[in-house]
């Protein structure tokens, strides 16, 4: 029923419920949260006073299809989202790197977003 768990997914997990003890997103600051896969990226905005997702961005999206889970496309899903946000007035968020080291992709989609005028 339950999938063993290896050793690395083992340590994101409990950093992952280490981390999301501090954070939650309200209305005013909603949380962004990064996930990654070998080939596809996704970010969501997440209001966890209401329990809604209030803007998504992810590789497996029609326009964004062409890109990949590496540093560039980690920029422009930032910006993407970053976007989105402007567009629904929300300027502040909370990031939540679920999990994962801030290296890499992940530090690409916090600077592609805060590039776009989204402060954490």
């Amino acid at each position: 029923m339950f999938k063993k768990l290896n050793d690395k997914d083992r340590k994101r997990l409990k950093r992952k419920i280490h981390i999301r003890k501090r954070l939650f997103g309200t209305e005013a600051r909603p949380r962004m949260t990064v996930y990654r896969s070998n080939s596809n990226l996704s970010v969501q905005v997440i209001n966890d006073d209401a329990g809604v997702t209030l803007a998504a961005v992810s590789t497996l999206e029609k326009d964004l299809s062409s890109l990949k889970a590496n540093i560039a496309s980690g920029t422009k899903i930032g910006e993407e989202i970053g976007r989105r946000l402007k567009e629904k007035n929300i300027t502040t968020v909370v990031f939540d790197r679920n999990g994962y080291l801030y290296h890499g992709v992940v530090k690409a989609i916090a600077d592609g977003a805060r590039s776009a005028g989204i402060e954490f």
